[in-house]
């Protein structure tokens, strides 16, 4: 016969430590978030690098969570040895399973090692154009230029071009435009100087470049660059592109001819042919 008094001990243990175990989380919880914010705050920690606080603080919160569910463990009465033993003989197949998210830990290791960009840089990587909100353990963060969110993988970062766009100081901006064949190339040069000179944001040093380039039997191709600012960059392009465009105008700079291609046309050219 089942001893209703043990019976009752059991359960009333097994409760007791649940509760404890649920107060442990919750309070837990509640001083990981402390100690996360006064790590923030420290000066110490304020003074380095963006990059680094954010990573560091995230490694932290990821270890300061292993150590609260290991508590609980411990608090539930679970035998540790048990445990270990588990997740040994299980070693191969978690260690398969993590493989991309190891590859994924090691390449933001490396990230933070050779800094090929930062927090805040704008950088083309895996595909994606974005501003760095966030490199963590697994994952650098970008944010588009239409306030997309994009997560991209550190292992894939690793294996991948990045180009940064705001590491250097200065930045070129690289213009074509097309005119008919016959117009005045010096005059057109000079207007497409003189454009960029009135542009507060182009630089003096080095100097803007306006030079026929290229064209076909209908048009010229004259190619425009001005440097600037990193952070001017897109606001120098699109000024240029739309007040370079409006200068040829205004000095009767005729566009490319179309050639419309009809059927006339193209029974004509058969005709000529034979």
């Amino acid at each position: 016969m089942f001893n209703l008094t043990s019976i009752g001990d059991v359960l009333i243990d097994a409760g007791v430590k649940i509760v404890l175990a649920l107060l442990v989380l919750i309070i837990g919880k509640l001083v990981i978030g402390k100690v996360l914010k006064v790590l923030e705050n420290l000066k110490p920690l304020q003074k380095q690098d963006e990059t680094l606080r954010k990573f560091l603080l995230h490694a932290v919160k990821i270890l300061l969570y292993i150590v609260l569910v290991v508590s609980i463990i411990g608090i539930l009465g679970i035998p540790m040895a048990s445990i270990i033993a588990v997740l040994a003989s299980a070693g191969l197949a978690i260690g398969m399973a993590l493989q991309g998210s190891l590859s994924n830990f090691a390449g933001g290791i490396m990230l933070l090692i050779f800094r090929p960009f930062k927090v805040g840089d704008f950088i083309n990587a895996a595909g994606s154009d974005g501003t760095v909100r966030e490199i963590n353990l697994f994952y650098t963060v970008l944010t588009t230029g239409d306030n997309k969110v994009i997560s991209i993988p550190n292992g894939s970062l690793m294996n991948a071009n990045i180009t940064n766009m705001s590491s250097e100081e200065l930045r070129r901006v690289d213009l074509t435009f097309n005119c008919a064949k016959g117009e005045d190339v010096a005059q057109i040069q000079q207007v497409m100087l003189d454009t960029m000179a009135a542009n507060e944001l182009v630089l003096d040093t080095p100097e803007p470049f306006a030079r026929l380039s290229g064209g076909t039997n209908e048009a010229m191709e004259f190619t425009v660059r001005a440097w600037c600012k990193s952070a001017d960059y897109w606001s120098v392009y699109f000024d240029l592109t739309q007040s370079i465009t409006e200068a040829l105008g205004r000095a009767g700079v005729h566009a490319p001819a179309v050639r419309v291609v009809t059927e006339e046309s193209i029974a004509q050219a058969v005709t000529c042919g034979t």
